[in-house]
């Protein structure tokens, strides 16, 4: 099995952390691949608003409609998975999103869930992305540390206790699960899960499984002209 795995953020040493993570979690053949433009991490609706052309951008140019490198399915490695279903209607392979692959698997591991993030930002945004998918505060609550996501990569012990904290007054309100969001979290539930008296999940991990479980080919969506798009783009989008 060969999968892309796409940071929609454009620090390529958050691309390799990720990679080198995921490498771990799966036999699959892991190719990674970062956000061609953008903000080097996403924080704020309009640099989402940018990642999700950039992410359609990448993929196009590695997968298209016709896949000639052969992707079994692609991983967008980015919490708030922007660009999502226009890459699944663009796609000819499976394509998955951390937050939603995330809070699935979280899901069945309890009825009402924990996402913690950094960066008070992400939690209006988080809260929106969960209820267009039916989830509203009853079964999901977001909270956020003051750390963002990249300054958590970048000291993650510190971090780790900053989370636990959070997780704890999670849990004190009902959460029976906890759902670690955003790709500078990666790797970060190993560490807090000793700590905790509830199941901790990585959302980087829950996409992996999820694209390990999907197989198929897709036939993507309806065709349309465009004007001032990269050839990959285009091609994507015309067919």
């Amino acid at each position: 099995m060969k999968l892309l795995l796409l940071n929609g953020n454009t620090d390529a040493a958050m691309t390799a952390r990720m990679a080198e993570a995921a490498r771990a979690m799966t036999r699959a053949a892991i190719e990674a691949e970062t956000a061609p433009f953008g903000a080097r991490y996403i924080a704020s609706r309009a640099t989402a608003a940018v990642a999700a052309h950039a992410v359609l951008e990448a993929l196009a140019r590695r997968i298209g409609r016709a896949n000639p490198e052969g992707f079994h399915a692609a991983l967008i490695g980015c919490f708030g998975d922007p660009g999502l279903e226009a890459a699944r209607e663009m796609l000819p392979v499976p394509v998955i999103g951390m937050a939603e692959a995330g809070i699935a698997a979280a899901l069945r591991a309890a009825p009402r869930v924990a996402v913690l993030t950094g960066g008070a930002a992400w939690v209006p945004m988080l809260e929106e992305f969960f209820l267009l998918r039916g989830l509203g505060p009853e079964r999901v609550r977001v909270a956020a540390i003051p750390p963002t996501g990249d300054l958590i990569a970048r000291d993650p012990a510190r971090a780790a206790l900053l989370l636990a904290e959070a997780a704890q007054a999670e849990i004190a309100r009902g959460a029976g699960a906890v759902l670690l969001g955003g790709a500078g979290l990666v790797g970060l539930d190993a560490r807090l899960a000793p700590l905790l008296p509830v199941p901790v999940l990585c959302g980087l991990r829950c996409a992996v499984a999820a694209a390990e479980a999907a197989h198929g080919a897709r036939t993507p969506g309806p065709v349309a002209p465009s004007i001032g798009l990269s050839p990959a783009l285009a091609a994507a989008l015309t067919g």
